[in-house]
C-alpha cells in the first residue's frame, strides 16, 4: 500500500482533471451511504468525527476519516485533519492512505468550481472570499480555472491572514483586502464563504442581481453563513438532497425561521451536470450553492489522484 503525502496530492491533484473527474461521478453515479456523523466532546470544546464511504459499482471502493475541531485555530492549528483509504475493487485490496486533509481542501473547492460552471455567469471577474483558513486559497485557484477571474477579494477576522493571502495571490490577480463586507458582496460576481461560522456573515439585502454565493464552510445543522434573505431571493441549488436535508445549517436555520421550504431547492448538482434541470436562466439571476460534502466527492478525488500518480498501477 501506497502512503500518500499532501505535497503529493498537491502536486498531482490538478484542477483541470479533478474537476473532470468530479463531473464524470456526479452524473454516473457511484454508491455513497450517508455519512456517519459522531460528535467528539473535549475539555476545550465539541468536535466531529466523520467517516465517509463510497464505491463504484465494479471498481474502486474508498472511506474517509475526518476529525474537526473548531478550536484549533486558537492555536494556530488546522481545524480539519484526515485520511483516505482507496482499494481496488476486485479484491478489496487497500492501493493507497491519503492525506485526508489536502485531498478534502481540493475536492470541496473543486466541487464548488464545478457547480460555477453552471451556476455563475461566464463573464464573472471578481471573486470574493470570506474566510482565511486553508480552504480560503483552493478556492481561489478552483475558480479561476473555470472563471475569467481578474480580481480577488479576502474579508477575514484576522487581518494578518487576509492580507497574507492577498499577498501570496498578488502576482496573479489584483488582489486586496476589504473590511466593509456590504461593500464587498455588491462588488463581487462570486462570493465563495469558507468558515466555520454559526451566525449569518453575508446579508441577502447585500446581494445584487447577477451574483452567485457559494456556501462550503458550515458543515452542521448548527453552523450558518448566511441569513434566510440569501436562500429567499436566490435560486438555491445544493450539492445533494441527502446532505442538505440533514447537516445544511443555512437552508435548514432558514427552513425553521419559516423563510425557506425545502421544496424550493432548484436542483442538486447531478441534476443540472446531466440536463435534467436548469442551472443559471439568466445574467440577472442570483444563484446560491449550498455544499456540504459527498462521499463520492472524495472517491472521485482519490481516483483521479491516483491514476495521476507516477508509477501507480491504476487497475481498479
Amino acid at each position: 500500500m501506497r502512503v500518500v503525502a499532501a505535497a503529493e496530492v498537491e502536486r498531482y491533484l490538478a484542477w483541470n482533471g479533478l474537476i473532470k473527474r468530479l463531473h464524470s461521478v456526479f452524473v454516473n453515479g457511484v454508491e455513497s451511504p450517508s455519512r456517519h456523523h459522531h460528535t467528539i466532546h473535549r475539555p476545550d470544546g465539541e468536535a466531529t468525527m466523520l467517516l465517509m464511504p463510497a464505491w463504484e459499482t465494479a471498481g474502486y471502493i474508498g472511506v474517509k476519516m475526518v476529525n474537526v475541531f473548531p478550536q484549533n485555530a486558537d492555536q494556530g492549528i488546522p481545524a480539519i485533519s484526515g485520511l483516505y483509504l482507496l482499494s481496488e475493487g476486485q479484491h478489496g485490496q487497500p492501493l493507497a492512505c491519503i492525506d485526508g486533509s489536502e485531498l478534502t481542501r481540493r475536492r470541496t473547492a473543486a466541487a464548488s468550481a464545478l457547480a460555477a460552471q453552471v451556476l455563475a455567469k461566464a463573464t464573472s471577474e471578481t471573486l470574493l472570499v470570506v474566510g482565511t483558513g486553508k480552504l480560503a486559497p483552493m478556492v481561489i485557484e478552483a475558480h479561476a480555472s473555470v472563471r475569467p477571474i481578474k480580481r480577488v477579494l479576502v474579508w477575514g477576522r484576522n487581518a494578518d491572514k487576509a492580507n497574507a493571502i492577498a499577498e501570496v495571490y498578488a502576482d496573479r490577480f489584483d488582489t486586496r483586502t476589504v473590511s466593509d463586507l456590504a461593500s464587498a458582496v455588491a462588488e463581487a460576481d462570486i462570493v465563495s464563504c469558507v468558515t466555520l461560522s454559526t451566525e449569518p456573515l453575508i446579508k441577502g439585502e447585500w446581494l445584487t442581481p447577477g451574483t452567485h454565493l457559494d456556501l462550503i464552510g458550515a458543515f452542521r445543522p448548527q453552523m450558518r453563513e448566511a441569513d434566510a434573505e440569501c436562500l429567499r431571493r436566490s435560486a438555491v441549488f445544493v450539492d445533494t438532497y441527502a446532505g442538505a436535508e440533514g447537516e445544511a445549517g443555512d437552508i435548514l436555520q432558514a427552513i425553521d425561521e419559516g423563510a425557506f421550504h425545502f421544496a424550493d431547492i432548484k436542483a442538486e448538482l447531478e441534476e443540472v451536470l446531466s440536463g435534467a434541470k436548469p442551472g443559471r436562466r439568466s445574467d440577472d439571476a442570483i444563484t446560491l450553492f449550498k455544499s456540504v460534502g459527498a462521499s463520492l466527492e472524495d472517491l472521485a478525488a482519490a481516483i483521479e489522484l491516483w491514476e495521476s500518480l507516477p508509477d501507480a498501477d491504476a487497475a481498479p
